[in-house]
């Protein structure tokens, strides 16, 4: 099959034709219909992030299963899918309690060091970004990952739901559990962030304040459903929350992954308000730039680390879909761009000029 690999950090993508393995007992091979352009994925093609390289990179999967191994029993051939990477085991204490993203078995569900990888290029196996691997013609991954989806819902919109929604909704509604009459800023507009405020505006939230330098992605924001606009450019976001909110949201998003807008989301809150850090932060960053007393004891904020929205796709996915169909959670607008599979250097491009919420590949 045709993929886009990355050999080294910073050699950008390049097509090239990998070998697929036949499929274990519990793995299944999807068709890829879309798989979208995640920030994150950019960060480790540009930086490494230390995932180890040949790299398949790309999580945001929709498609439709083509096989499945001898013991599948949760998809069949012909089912419409997403590929979700929050890769729960199932079995541990953890899973059991419906927190799949705080699994400490995921190695379970990858295949061993004596078996044969599941991607081969050259002859070498291929690193697969978080079991997904998904800018590619096809995805060979555990049956945990894949969950089905309504056959009223586009591919298009639908992969964002593997990711992108489930990270930036999951944390509003799932991390800080938004109730109705809070207050919320969200620190960067990009998909995730957008998510993140429809998902405060589902849950509740009574003011929603979008903050970004992109003028473009503050009108966006307004779309789904932020009450406020603030253009990080004209001044200090901070004291602009602050003087919005008269003294600070209850909830601050940061999701940009930067030291400065982290510390800028701890700032934007009022007295006992939470800072959820959503954005992937480069290994080693620090928040050297807070006053440990002034800026989180004495005013009584909370701190929280959130992976992929405290998310259990199999009741997300279903959930968002479904809210999706009845025209109350909004993937349409999520879109910006479909382009090729050769197409994903250009598209990552204007994703970091701020030209795009998300680019999805449709052509492969």
């Amino acid at each position: 099959m045709r993929a886009a690999i990355v050999r080294e950090p910073g050699s950008g993508f390049e097509l090239a034709d990998v070998r697929l393995a036949a499929p274990e007992p519990h793995e299944v091979v999807v068709d890829v219909r879309a798989s979208g352009l995640c920030h994150s994925d950019l960060s480790i093609a540009q930086q490494g992030m230390g995932f180890p390289m040949p790299v398949l990179l790309g999580h945001e999967v929709a498609g439709v299963v083509a096989e499945i191994g001898s013991a599948v029993t949760t998809v069949r051939p012909g089912d419409r899918i997403v590929v979700c990477m929050v890769a729960g085991c199932g079995a541990c204490v953890e899973c059991r309690s419906a927190r799949p993203t705080r699994c400490s078995r995921t190695a379970s569900l990858e295949r061993s060091s004596g078996e044969a990888p599941r991607l081969q290029l050259d002859r070498a196996g291929v690193a697969q970004f978080m079991g997904v691997g998904g800018f590619a013609e096809q995805v060979l991954v555990h049956e945990n990952l894949a969950i089905p989806i309504p056959d009223g819902m586009s591919f298009d919109v639908a992969c964002l739901l593997g990711c992108g929604v489930v990270t930036g909704a999951g944390a509003a509604i799932n991390t800080a559990g938004i109730r109705p009459g809070d207050t919320v800023a969200v620190v960067g507009c990009g998909g995730v962030g957008l998510n993140t405020i429809q998902g405060a505006v589902l849950a509740g939230a009574s003011r929603v304040i979008a903050v970004d330098l992109h003028q473009g992605k503050l009108e966006l924001a307004m779309r789904f459903g932020a009450t406020d606009a603030v253009n990080a450019g004209d001044g200090d976001p901070v004291e602009a929350v602050r003087e919005l909110t008269c003294g600070g949201v209850s909830h601050s998003f940061e999701v940009i992954g930067l030291q400065p807008t982290a510390e800028q989301a701890i700032r934007m809150l009022r007295v006992g308000g939470t800072a959820l850090l959503i954005g992937v932060q480069r290994p080693g960053n620090t928040l050297g730039g807070l006053d440990l007393f002034g800026d989180v004891i004495l005013p009584q904020r909370r701190i929280v680390g959130v992976s992929m929205g405290s998310t259990n796709p199999r009741l997300d996915i279903p959930m968002f879909a479904e809210l999706y169909l009845q025209g109350r959670f909004n993937l349409d607008d999520l879109v910006s761009d479909r382009i090729a599979l050769d197409g994903i250097d250009a598209a990552y491009a204007a994703l970091a000029d701020g030209a795009v919420a998300r680019a999805v590949i449709t052509r492969f």
